[in-house]
């Protein structure tokens, strides 16, 4: 990676650093429909993506495109109420940027959140999908160019990026409140436009759960990083492809995205609290 680039980076960080005052511990991503969470925040400052120095911005339908500092239950927290996407226009690592920017400011954690087609017919909209893992089908990756290793490792090992560890807790906490939750795996697209019925039907014949957007790059770079990393799926709709394959509207999208983000919303506290 170009000096220049680290450069941008800790630019960024520094224009962060002077409006928060104590180090953020853990990175929350969050992804459509569940913007709300931040409600939650006890909010030490509200920045928007445009006003941080070299920093890239939401264009996404329900992406507020904020960074969010503050305390959530009793643990300092940085919340990118909003994300970015390769559909956007942006790339691979210009989206890894937030999470580079989040390891500088001394963030070793990481909860990403989702909205994701259901390609197993066991999982129904409104549930909520742990990711065990993922798939790249979107043929990019945030560590192509030249390599700096103040980012990480060159090679990072992904064997086991949602590490078992996080996946007990995380489940535990699930259960604690009363909530189903599905666990699976992840494949990630470009989109924008949504997958025929044929791909839909091939991504759950390569081992996938469940498919999405975003995540992917972001959770390579955190993993490069050296982050300890849970990712959850607010499932949205159908997408197994099958001959009952009904059409989607980012409308019905969104409404189960909300549905599902309450039962994540519900969680995050204890998983705070157990997540040391």
């Amino acid at each position: 990676m170009e000096n220049n680039f680290v450069k941008k980076i800790e630019l960024a960080a520094e224009y962060i650093g002077q409006r928060i005052s104590q180090s953020p511990e853990l990175l929350l991503i969050l992804g459509s429909g569940l913007g709300d969470v931040t409600n939650e925040i006890s909010k030490e400052a509200e920045i928007s993506y445009k006003e941080i120095p070299e920093f890239p911005f939401s264009t996404a339908p329900s992406h507020a495109g904020n960074l969010v500092s503050g305390n959530f239950n009793g643990r300092p927290v940085l919340v990118m109420q909003g994300r970015l996407h390769l559909y956007e226009g942006w790339k691979a690592n210009e989206i890894a940027f937030p999470i580079r920017v989040a390891k500088n400011l001394g963030v070793r954690k990481m909860i990403v959140t989702n909205a994701a087609g259901a390609l197993s017919t066991s999982l129904e909209p409104g549930s909520v999908m742990m990711l065990t893992d993922h798939i790249n089908f979107t043929g990019h990756n945030p560590l192509i160019g030249t390599h700096d290793d103040e980012l990480g490792l060159r090679f990072p090992d992904m064997s086991d990026v949602y590490d078992k560890k996080i996946q007990g807790i995380v489940s535990q906490c699930f259960k604690n409140a009363g909530i189903k939750l599905s666990k699976g795996i992840y494949a990630g697209i470009t989109g924008p436009s949504l997958e025929t019925s044929a791909e839909r039907r091939f991504l759950r014949e390569s081992g996938a759960d469940a498919v999405g957007m975003s995540t992917i790059m972001e959770v390579i770079a955190a993993k490069q990083a050296g982050f300890e990393i849970a990712g959850l799926s607010a499932i949205t709709n159908k997408a197994d492809g099958g001959p009952e394959q009904q059409p989607d509207t980012i409308e019905e999208v969104l409404e189960y995205a909300g549905v599902a983000g309450k039962k994540i919303k519900s969680i995050l506290p204890g998983l705070l609290q157990a997540w040391t």
